[in-house]
Formats: structure tokens, C-alpha cells, sequence
């Protein structure tokens, strides 16, 4: 079997310059860094993961490696591999197959390759690694102790394999831990994707009227540094809970119907499918633009747009017009791909500093457990703590600690109004 497989092997060393940037920006995972080194908790695990190839997920590789672990690294995206990431990985020694532009056989090709060295542990973004263990390659299973899941989606996902009955083994939910989703749902995905739509286009934002579908923290962070460029934003959503929220932020909430007359900008940030469909792309104005940062490519029906168009043509990277027959035309970015990852770099690496020292301590903490259950469980309190206080010291910030009193009244009943 082939070690690796990427692109381009000539670009490792710009690869490691990427990677040491990143690496400036993460001091959580260095932190966690210094203590694997030393303890190497991780020693002889193999780890299968299936991630977004980038700088940041680089330096969680080479702190899973520096614990111990023998890592094999597949892309969870299509089009989201930075190659020359990917290169400086396969020169260091990891079993990486990823590279930008997969056809949707090359992508699940990698995911078998992974598959292959048999993992102990598993780390998705998507749960398309889980769901193939659990599908064509069931062999490997029982070799599999546990995993963690990155995303909203992966997560939906595992939960409805568990409902089921059909997930086989434990997987910790790193997406629901507080220092993951309310900051690299909201503040990354908010600066990646207004990131993505101006690398692909280079618009003025200010005065457009922007619509965001899905006011989850994905959807949050992106209606709020749409509004910060000067954009009118516009929410859709089903939840009614999501709906008052948005309304109570401040922002005008529409069902998809009216916005999509009037809207320049769409983002999808739902983790479901047909989102942006037939009915809502024959309303819109000529030249409107439409991107996605969910996780799959489902939100924007293709198919739809496809049938509705006389012609398509690339105007620029990432950016593909579509000439519907009744004259008019629509702007497809990303192929309908994470627009933030295909598009742009990411989140900042600072973001993801939380994110993936979540990854590394989950990790850690399935190699160390003995009763975990075929089910989803959320991130352990003290793990989540840890990381903020690591984030919080390496930004100099300090907050205050309960005196003992304190601590004895919230632990006490008897005492009230005095």
C-alpha cells in the first residue's frame, strides 16, 4: 500500500512554513504539546482521521504524534486540502492521502486507505469515516476503542445512528463543547466565510442585502460580521426559537420565499439539504450570488440550478455563473462546497487552537477510559474548562476564584433573604 498520497510532494517545504505559522497562533495545543511529549499518553495508537487538511490540523497531527500515536490522514472535503500542507505532512512521516480536487471516488478511495491501518481511534469532520466503517468496511470495527466528531453535521448525523441502534462504538461530540461551538462555530465561521465569498469575488458587501438561511452559531457568526461589513441581513430559518433570537439580535427574519426576491448574497449554514431550491432560484435577481458553509454540499439544490440554466462558464476561481434560461443569472461559489475551506484558508488559527485541543484531550481521555458505551457523549466538563483556562492564560487574562464562602453558600439551601 502506498505511504501517502498527495498532489504535489516539491511543496512540503512552503507546507512547513504554513504549518509554523499556524503553530504561532495555537498556544492551547502547544501547551498540551509539551505534556504529551512528556507523558506520551498516546503511545502505539493508531489514529484514523478524517479532517479538513490545513495548517491547523497539521499541528493537532504532530501533537497527536508527539503523544505517542501513529496518525493516517484523510480530507474531509473535497476541495478543502491545502496540498502543500498535505506534502510537508507526507514528508514528515504521516500517512496522509489527501489533495484538492477529489472526484467523489478519490475521496472515498482515501477514506479506505485510512481505514486500512486499522484505527484504534477515530477523528471525524462529517462522520463520513464512521459511517463507511459502519457501511463497506465493518471488518474494521472491532479494532475501533472510540472517536470524536468535529461538526453539526457529523454530530446529527452519529445521533441518528444511535437512535437507531446503529452506531458501534463511543464517539465523543467535540462540536458541542462550549469553548468548540461558541467560537469556532460563530467567530470562525463568521470571518471564514465573509473570507471565502470575497476571495471568490472581491463584491463590496456594504448595502447588499445578504441572506443568511439557518440561525444556528454557524448562522449567528455569519449574520453578525455580514452586518459588521454593512450588509442588511436577512434570517431565515423553521426553528421559532432561532427565529425570536434573530429578531431579538436585530436582524429582519423572512421565509425563504420573500427573501429570495430580494436578496444579493446567500449563505446556507442549516446542515440540511434543498435549502436554496427550484422555487427560490427562479425569484431571484439577475446576479445574485450563492455560497455554502455547511458541511456537505446538499444545501444549494445543484440539480435545480442545473435544469434552470441554458449555459454555465468559471468567471474566476471558485466563482461559476449560470445563465438561466429566462435571461437572467446566478453566481454559484465553491461549487457549493464549505465556500469558508474551498474558497478561503479556514478558520483563524486561534479559533481552532480550542477546537482541536478538544480533539487532542478527547483523545486522550477515550485512551484512558475503560466504560464507554456505543453512544454519543458530550465532551467532559473539566476537559472544556481546561481548554479556557488554557486559552485565557495564554492570552493574560485572569478572572476571579470563589472564596470559600462563596463556594459553601452555592452548596447551601438554608440561606436566603437575610
Amino acid at each position: 500500500m502506498e505511504r501517502f498520497k498527495v498532489k504535489d510532494e516539491t511543496l512540503a517545504e512552503k507546507g512547513r512554513l504554513q504549518i509554523e505559522w499556524a503553530s504561532q497562533h495555537m498556544p492551547v495545543l502547544n501547551r498540551i504539546r509539551r505534556r504529551f511529549i512528556e507523558e506520551k499518553p498516546l503511545r502505539d495508537i493508531v489514529i484514523g482521521a478524517c479532517l479538513h487538511v490545513t495548517k491547523e490540523t497539521a499541528v493537532l497531527v504532530k501533537v497527536l504524534m508527539d503523544g505517542g500515536a501513529k496518525v493516517a490522514l484523510c480530507g474531509s472535503n473535497p476541495l478543502s486540502t491545502q496540498d502543500d500542507v498535505a506534502a510537508a505532512l507526507a514528508d514528515e512521516g504521516v500517512n496522509v492521502y489527501a489533495w484538492r480536487g477529489q472526484s467523489t471516488e478519490e475521496y472515498y478511495w482515501c477514506i479506505g486507505r485510512v481505514i486500512d491501518y486499522n484505527p484504534m481511534v477515530t477523528l471525524d469532520d462529517g462522520a463520513d469515516l464512521v459511517s463507511t466503517l459502519h457501511g463497506r468496511r465493518t471488518e474494521a470495527l472491532s479494532n475501533v476503542k472510540g472517536g470524536t466528531e468535529e461538526t453539526t453535521t457529523g454530530v446529527m448525523r452519529l445521533r441518528s445512528m444511535e437512535k437507531a441502534g446503529e452506531l458501534k462504538y463511543p464517539i465523543i461530540a467535540v462540536n458541542d463543547a462550549y469553548t468548540k461551538y461558541l467560537f469556532d462555530n460563530r467567530y470562525g465561521t463568521g470571518q471564514s466565510t465573509i473570507d471565502g465569498i470575497l476571495r471568490a469575488t472581491n463584491i463590496l458587501i456594504a448595502g447588499k442585502n445578504f441572506v443568511v438561511c439557518g440561525y444556528g452559531w454557524c448562522g449567528r457568526g455569519t449574520a453578525m460580521r455580514a452586518r459588521g461589513m454593512g450588509a442588511n441581513v436577512i434570517v431565515t430559518e423553521v426553528n421559532p426559537l432561532r427565529a425570536l433570537e434573530a429578531v431579538m439580535d436585530g436582524f429582519t427574519v423572512k421565509p425563504m420565499d420573500e427573501a429570495s426576491e430580494v436578496g444579493d448574497i446567500f449563505v446556507t449554514t442549516t446542515g440540511n439539504l434543498n435549502v436554496i431550491r427550484r422555487e427560490h432560484m427562479e425569484k431571484m435577481k439577475d446576479g445574485a450570488i450563492l455560497a455554502n458553509s455547511g458541511h456537505f454540499n446538499v444545501e444549494i439544490n445543484l440539480k435545480d440550478l442545473e435544469e434552470l440554466s441554458a449555459s454555465r462558464r468559471t468567471i474566476r476561481s471558485n466563482l461559476e455563473e449560470f445563465k438561466l434560461k429566462n435571461g437572467r443569472k446566478l453566481y454559484l461559489l465553491a461549487e457549493g462546497r464549505l465556500v469558508n475551506l474551498a474558497a478561503a484558508e479556514g478558520h483563524p488559527s486561534e479559533v481552532m487552537d480550542m477546537s482541536f485541543s478538544n480533539q487532542a484531550l478527547s483523545v486522550e481521555y477515550i485512551v484512558k477510559s475503560e466504560k464507554l458505551h456505543p453512544k454519543v457523549y458530550n465532551v467532559p466538563r473539566e476537559i472544556d474548562e481546561e481548554v479556557a483556562r488554557l486559552k485565557l492564560e495564554a492570552m493574560n487574562v485572569t478572572i476571579d476564584r470563589l472564596t470559600e464562602e462563596q463556594k459553601k453558600y452555592l452548596a447551601s439551601w438554608e440561606m436566603g433573604t437575610t
